[in-house]
């Protein structure tokens, strides 16, 4: 099978693709926009970071599951393990700037400062390294995986560079086709509702009316119509099970637009 991620090889993305897949075919790709584009034509499936327990949502991915039609079939959480990557002969005393994807910036940011780096934002973590690899900047290095360090024969100066050791981001996997309830699901929609006092209070009431627990809730502006939002939720349970269906079919008449982007197996936090 083969598998979309965004970014270069030693990439999160990728390292989260082979933690949920046997065996996959990865295939990189420069941008989310690439990422979602190829599934059905050049892959099966593809792995979409969502979420950082210290940074927050990925907006982009977010927006682009709004106009997709790919289905959620999965979700894999990394724990995510900074490190600062070099040449072999640099020590952290020569290092003056660092590049790395802004997320990675913004959860070493502690690490950053106390040595008065000058950060310099970069399309992706293993893409810095590679970058650094092919192109020789002496006072420089990167913010990535090992694995990354490891693919471009990188030197490691500093591991574990994050600010807070619980760094954990969760991926979903898309696909074409709905799996089957397991009995330990979630599902994830994305609605609007009216705006008008109360209008959410009631939508999220279809829920606490039914003992559906939410696992997760933000939201995002809607384009064209300031100060009115999408709001994406995960809830537990399968669009299969008649409780879910009922909740969603009464969802409807208290929203005025309702997405479901897919019910998939709950996973795992290794901490």
């Amino acid at each position: 099978m083969k598998v979309a991620f965004q970014g270069e090889r030693g990439a999160y993305s990728e390292i989260a693709a082979l933690k949920y897949f046997d065996n996959p075919e990865l295939i990189p790709k420069k941008t989310l926009v690439d990422v979602f584009d190829s599934v059905g034509k050049e892959v099966d499936y593809a792995v979409v970071p969502v979420e950082n327990s210290l940074e927050g949502s990925v907006n982009e991915a977010y927006d682009l599951l709004l106009t997709t039609d790919l289905i959620v079939i999965g979700e894999v959480y990394v724990r995510i393990i900074h490190c600062l990557i070099s040449y072999e002969d640099n020590t952290i005393k020569d290092i003056k700037r660092v590049y790395s994807h802004p997320q990675a910036l913004g959860q070493c940011k502690g690490f950053i400062n106390a040595h008065r780096f000058e950060v310099i934002p970069y399309y992706d973590t293993a893409g810095s390294v590679k970058m650094l690899a092919n192109n020789i900047i002496k006072d420089a290095a990167a913010i990535a995986s090992r694995r990354a360090a490891e693919i471009y024969n990188m030197k490691i100066l500093a591991e574990s560079i994050e600010d807070d050791k619980n760094n954990y981001t969760r991926f979903l996997i898309l696909g074409r086709e709905q799996t089957k309830p397991t009995g330990n699901d979630k599902t994830m929609i994305i609605f609007a509702t009216k705006h008008a006092p109360g209008a959410l209070y009631e939508a999220l009431g279809e829920f606490a009316s039914r003992n559906i627990n939410l696992t997760m809730i933000i939201s995002r502006p809607i384009k064209g119509k300031p100060w009115e939002y999408n709001f994406y939720l995960d809830f537990e349970g399968h669009v299969d099970e008649p409780n879910i269906k009922e909740c969603l079919d009464g969802l409807k008449y208290k929203t005025s637009f309702l997405k479901i982007l897919g019910s998939y197996p709950r996973a795992k936090i290794d901490i």
